[in-house]
């Protein structure tokens, strides 16, 4: 008897609806109520980092990673949004795809990967 994947992700909201709806119209999860996000197959990175990383903010407990089939565009329609989005080559450099981070409306933490090309 194994764990065969993530079955949901659940955390609170000063307003639920609002931060549902944001999901949808900029990243395209349908998510909030009862909805099921089915989800591309795909490699899923499950992993505790140090108290003291500076890999993501110190407030925050964790960091949602979310993978993406097209980073540039993406990106580009978040900033077309007036959504601030931070890059950084370094993060691109380790040969794992292309990375980009931005906050939700309530500043969870999100990471976008466009995994490398196998």
């Amino acid at each position: 008897m194994t764990v065969t994947g993530i079955g949901g992700l659940f955390f609170r909201s000063s307003d639920p609806e609002a931060r549902a709806a944001w999901y949808r119209d900029h990243l395209g999860i349908d998510a909030g109520g009862d909805r099921v996000w089915a989800q591309d197959p795909g490699d899923t990175v499950f992993a505790p980092f140090p108290a003291d990383t500076d890999y993501f903010p110190a407030q925050s407990q964790f960091m949602l990673n979310l993978r993406v089939d097209d980073l540039e565009s993406l990106v580009a329609r978040l900033v077309e949004a007036g959504i601030e989005v931070e890059r950084r080559e370094e993060w691109d450099s380790a040969g794992l795809g292309l990375f980009a981070r931005l906050s939700d409306p309530e500043g969870l933490q999100i990471e976008l990967w466009e995994p490398a090309a196998d």
